[in-house]
């Protein structure tokens, strides 16, 4: 061990961490040579990756993007610090497996046949409504930005388990601040071809990190009979900020309705985050996208498996006594005392590794919604793809500093609840995008009110919600009473409920009034594209009605 700004840091674990991420970063700008199209400066390619992908390097890209920094520091710091609630992210990704293989594929063909590059491309072209697109473009890149910055909290963890940085002030933050910057220049050089290329070796990683814990810790706890009794004696104790216990191994009937709705919430929210909806439109053909949707239920498994490490934490007894305990570090030391020097830097390549790759796809995806739905759309209509590439490149840079105003912002008591914020909002552009794949039933106008009760709704009940312990805190989770039943549920889903209610009260007087919705540029048969995309005029936009 050796010291650096008065901490101890293991220079063995630490130099395996700057190989793994010298390697990464290596990758990501040779990646702008992997590939290389006929045309760069097109988005279609640095936004999309040329929509080349097959099946292999899809999987590995939808596993990048969507198996997260959540997945290997949020979720187990859940369950370190509440037990069995945090596990509501299991049923979450089962549930959401089935329900997009009947929509995803549809959104690919569709996207395919009009070239439609966002989720608010999309709906622009469904309904003719220019103002809806725009709607969902700004919510896409408004929840994208804390999921990002829980991305960073994750990249932080494992820096401060390292003993990297200060005790405080800028020397604290500056390693973060030099990965960020390493993020920002891959992205911008390589696009989504940086992300892809590196989540072969993030998943590699994680998939061996994840074997040999689950086999080796339990060993060197004394099995998992023994981990699960310490879990349960140390979550029994009282919380000092609350009075209350912690937590317990199983929920209790007060927290099955959080629970539930946690679960349904997270997974109809799943696909509607932009760089979800950027992996699979980033698909060769409908049947790539089919392939991966049937496999990936292969990583739900992992991220049960990755769970059970709160409780190897609990029983490890990390941060046993520490007053104020950051249980968001409690994989990364739980990593570091258990495991050799040398595979612990291993394991902090991968959370760290797992931390960039999707914080880069999520970048990409945001910038993409401002440049086709904002800026293309209300500032440069004759925008060429070439500018449109270079403006998604600087966005891409500003949605990370925006990331970043949520680290420095929001309590970070539990990470989760940045996932959670941003999914409140992501989910009330359910309605137009998913029912819009079978029905043009709903008015525009109307979908446009419901989004916005849901957002005013969700938004202003998130505010409301204390963290543990800061009663004058906000955004501190993302469960309240549900209005008219009295149970706590997720925000997102009752803003959601709203949110329908209010398009289809509005669908039902826009129709008896008869105000004609406006004009569909799909056709039915774009719903069933498998091939290459129909030839499309470039950056000419359609005259609609707003």
């Amino acid at each position: 061990m050796t010291e650096l700004a008065g901490q101890k840091v293991d220079a063995v674990s630490l130099t395996v961490f700057l190989l793994f991420f010298l390697a990464v970063t290596l990758v990501g700008f040779y990646a702008a040579r992997w590939r290389r199209a006929d045309n760069p400066l097109h988005l279609d390619e640095w936004g999309l990756g040329g929509r080349g992908f097959g099946t292999v390097v899809s999987w590995f890209l939808l596993g990048g993007d969507l198996y997260t920094a959540y997945t290997f520091i949020a979720v187990p710091a859940l369950v370190y610090g509440v037990g069995a609630a945090g596990f509501y992210a299991v049923p979450y990704t089962i549930v959401a497996w089935p329900l997009v293989f009947v929509f995803l594929p549809r959104l690919w063909s569709v996207a395919r046949s009009r070239g439609y590059v966002t989720l608010a491309d999309f709906a622009r072209g469904r309904y003719g409504s220019r103002y809806l697109a725009l709607a969902v473009a700004l919510t896409g890149i408004l929840a994208t930005m804390p999921y990002i910055a829980l991305q960073l909290v994750g990249i932080q963890a494992v820096l401060d388990t390292m003993g990297l940085g200060g005790s405080s002030g800028f020397a604290k933050d500056l390693p973060l601040l030099i990965a960020f910057a390493v993020l920002a220049a891959y992205t911008y050089s390589s696009g989504l071809r940086a992300p892809a290329l590196i989540a072969f070796v993030k998943d590699t990683l994680v998939y061996v990190v994840v074997l040999v814990a689950i086999i080796y810790i339990p060993i060197r706890l004394g099995g998992y009979g023994h981990i699960f009794h310490d879990a349960a004696t140390a979550l029994a104790a009282k919380n000092p900020a609350t009075g209350a216990p912690r937590g317990s191994l199983v929920s209790g009937p007060k927290a099955q309705w959080a629970y539930a709705t946690l679960a349904l919430g997270s997974a109809m929210a799943l696909f509607m985050y932009p760089h979800s909806a950027t992996g699979v439109l980033a698909a060769k053909d409908r049947n790539t996208v089919r392939r991966n949707l049937a496999i990936m239920p292969a990583y739900s498994l992992m991220l049960g498996l990755l769970s059970l490490l709160g409780f190897m934490a609990l029983s490890a007894g990390v941060g046993k006594g520490v007053a104020g305990y950051n249980a968001q570090l409690a994989v990364p030391q739980l990593f570091q005392q258990m495991f050799p020097s040398w595979f612990a830097g291993v394991a902090f390549a991968a959370i760290g590794i797992g931390a960039l790759v999707p914080a880069a796809i999520m970048s990409i995806a945001a910038a993409n919604l401002f440049t086709r739905n904002v800026y293309r759309e209300f500032i440069q209509p004759r925008a060429t793809p070439a500018q449109e590439t270079r403006v998604a490149k600087i966005v891409s840079l500003l949605v990370k500093l925006g990331a970043l105003g949520f680290v420095l912002g929001i309590d970070k008591q539990f990470s989760i609840n940045l996932q959670l914020l941003g999914g409140i909002w992501i989910l009330q552009t359910f309605p137009a995008i998913v029912t819009g794949l079978f029905s043009r039933w709903f008015h525009h106008w109307a979908l446009l009110a419901g989004w916005a009760a849901g957002m005013a709704y969700g938004t202003w009940a998130a505010y409301g919600v204390a963290a543990a312990g800061k009663p004058h805190s906000h955004f501190g989770g993302g469960s309240a009473t549900i209005p008219g039943i009295g149970q706590i549920g997720y925000i997102g889903v009752t803003a959601f409920v709203l949110n329908l209610a209010v398009a289809v009260l509005l669908t039902l007087l826009l129709r008896a009034f008869g105000s004609a919705p406006a004009p569909d540029e799909t056709t039915p048969a774009d719903y069933l594209v498998d091939g290459l995309p129909v030839p499309l005029p470039e950056a000419v936009v359609t005259p609609i009605a707003p």
